[in-house]
């Protein structure tokens, strides 16, 4: 019986990157267009995640300082929030975007639900310093979509089930940081 439901996990997680293929290919991309043009003008970029999404916040931190599937130079970004501040929470990555960010840079936002007070403080200092901000959220009805620009990307993940989100979430990051080697060394052969 555990075995089934095991398998069935994995049954669900491909049909459900299946079912997110299409929708989420656009937005995907748009994002890779941002962050691309903020390392050419010079920028950097800010990463940020909340609860579950932390770790994969300083995952594709790695990524980009070091490499994803090929060699290439290291990419500035950071990722926020791995430092503990006197500060409540939803204040304390507000206060690292205005400390670190410029109008070049871009503030990437990862989020299960985007309900987090602190994720949306970090989107409105991004705002005030004139950057671009990319949410990746699940569900679609959070506080974090509510703070973003015309301007902005969102890639909303249709579901609120942490695993599924996560997964995507994964996925797109990879989606992204290939999308930026591309850009950068052209088509792999």
């Amino acid at each position: 019986m555990l075995s089934q439901r095991i398998q069935q996990q994995f049954i669900d997680s491909a049909d459900f990157k299946y079912q997110c293929a299409e929708s989420l290919a656009a937005p995907i991309e748009s994002a890779v267009h941002a962050i691309f043009a903020s390392f050419t003008n010079g920028g950097k970029l800010l990463i940020a995640g909340a609860g579950a999404t932390q770790p994969l916040a300083q995952y594709v931190g790695h990524l980009f300082l070091s490499r994803f599937e090929r060699n290439r130079p290291e990419l500035a970004a950071i990722t926020l929030g791995l430092t503990l501040t006197s500060d409540t929470e939803s204040q304390s990555l507000a206060r690292e975007v205005r400390a670190l960010g410029v109008s070049e840079d871009l503030l990437l936002v990862l989020s299960v639900r985007g309900g987090e007070s602190a994720l949306s403080a970090a989107v409105d200092a991004a705002h005030e310093r004139d950057m671009t901000v990319v949410a990746m959220v699940g569900g679609a009805d959070g506080e974090l979509l509510q703070t973003l620009h015309d301007t902005d990307v969102a890639i909303c993940i249709p579901s609120d089930a942490l695993g599924r989100v996560t997964e995507i979430q994964q996925m797109a990051l990879h989606c992204i940081c290939d999308g930026i080697d591309v850009q950068l060394l052209g088509e792999q052969h």
